[in-house]
This record gives structure tokens, C-alpha cells and sequence, in this order.
């Protein structure tokens, strides 16, 4: 008897949240602008409803739909950060499905760490990001050569130059921190800068820098070695 009163318990509240989801979904249907609700989640807290959009952020709602809060939802008692924890899952890419032989390799240290770095060779944040990155100590750094063409003209021209010099990451390094330009390339120079934007489209990329840890986290925009050492001292699990 009580398996069979807990069972209608657990079915009741399934299909309360259920029927919250319904609401919430037609209560803001049309008012986010082309965004979507991808996925309604329950949270730990009465009343609080979970919103994950189609352009990877998350919201909160209560259950009638009638308030929509966007900001960070962080657990008072354990201090941890749990819309950054989910959007850090939901944006994840998987590091062994990138290929690397495509990036430029450049080791610090004992290159124990795996970062790889989406970067403009003309992104003024990129720039920036590269100072950061030249403090990271014990990593290894695959750079690929994404660039915006239609924001930076003449940043394919630069990445493909860089590509083909005799030593890749003395020229990028070269190029980014002082604005050296190695030598125009040959023809015979074949380079994969294409194949690298055709990656970057697949992935979803808009930002430069995107940052990729071994663990999947994305950091999107130039962010320091801080809060870069911070993600590698908290792996995704």
C-alpha cells in the first residue's frame, strides 16, 4: 500500500511539472524575440523553473511564466555558481573530437594541460588573449587559425602566412605580440585555414578568442590566466 501511495505521489508531481512546462512554454511563447526555449528543468527551489535557450543561455522563470530572470543562480549555503556549472555542460566541446593537426602546437613547460584556442590573427581580443596565454605555465596550446574575414578583412591573408612559415608557432607568437608578419607564402603552400572556418561554423563559433580545455569547457572572448587556472582546478565531472 504505501510502494503504491508513493508511485502516486511521484506520477502526481510528474505531471505538475509537466503541465508548469505547458505553461511557462505558452506564457512566453513569442516574447523572447528569435529565441527559443529548448528545455524546461525543474530546479531545487519551489516555484523557480529552469530555461534553457536556443542561443545556449539559461534563464529562470517562476511556474506561471509571469517573471523571467536572467543572471546567475548561485546556492547561498554552498556558494557554488550553478548557472555557471549547467552552461558549462551545455556549451562543452569534446577536446579528442577536435583535430589538432590542423592548430599550431606551442608547449609551456611541461605541457602536461591541453588548451586549444580559436583565434583572429587581426581580433584585437585575440591579441590581448595572447599576452594572457604566454603566463600559462605547463600547457600545451593548440592555436587554430579562425579568421573572421567579413570583420577583419585581410585576417586569411595573415593566418595563411603564419601557417606556412618555417617555424608556425615562433611566427604567430611573432606576429601577435609585436606585429611582425613572416614572409608571403608560395603557392605551393597548402594551408587548412579553410577547413578550420568550416569547423568553427560547425561548432558554433562567433566569438574570438573561443577557448577549449581538455575537460570541454568553452571559454568564449579573452579571459585571463586566472580564470582560466580556476577552470583547469575544476573540471567538468
Amino acid at each position: 500500500m504505501f510502494r503504491l501511495f508513493s508511485l502516486c505521489i511521484l506520477f502526481a508531481l510528474a505531471c505538475t511539472a509537466r503541465a508548469d512546462e505547458a505553461a511557462i512554454r505558452k506564457a512566453l511563447s513569442g516574447k523572447l524575440g528569435s529565441v527559443t526555449i529548448d528545455k524546461v528543468n525543474p530546479t531545487a527551489y519551489p516555484g523557480v523553473f529552469e530555461l534553457v535557450l536556443s542561443d545556449r543561455n539559461i534563464a529562470y522563470t517562476n511556474e506561471a511564466g509571469s517573471m523571467l530572470l536572467v543572471g546567475h543562480l548561485i546556492d547561498v549555503g554552498s556558494g557554488k555558481n550553478l548557472t555557471l556549472a549547467h552552461q558549462r555542460k551545455l556549451t562543452a566541446i569534446r577536446f579528442d573530437s577536435l583535430p589538432l593537426e590542423l592548430a599550431i602546437k606551442t608547449v609551456h613547460g611541461s605541457g602536461a594541460r591541453k588548451l586549444a584556442v580559436f583565434s583572429d590573427p587581426l581580433c584585437p581580443f585575440c591579441k590581448r588573449q595572447e599576452k594572457e596565454l604566454a603566463k600559462l605555465p605547463n600547457v600545451t596550446i593548440y592555436t587554430f587559425l579562425n579568421p573572421f574575414e567579413t570583420r577583419h578583412p585581410g585576417a586569411t591573408q595573415r593566418a595563411r602566412a603564419v601557417w606556412c612559415a618555417p617555424d608556425r608557432a615562433a611566427a604567430w607568437r611573432e606576429f601577435m605580440l609585436r606585429g611582425t608578419l613572416p614572409a608571403e607564402p608560395g603557392e605551393a603552400c597548402k594551408d587548412p585555414i579553410a577547413r578550420v572556418v568550416e569547423l568553427g561554423d560547425r561548432l558554433g563559433l562567433v566569438d574570438a578568442p573561443t577557448l577549449v580545455l581538455a575537460d570541454g569547457s568553452v571559454l568564449r572572448g579573452a579571459t585571463t590566466v586566472a580564470d582560466i587556472e580556476k577552470l583547469f582546478a575544476s573540471p567538468l565531472q
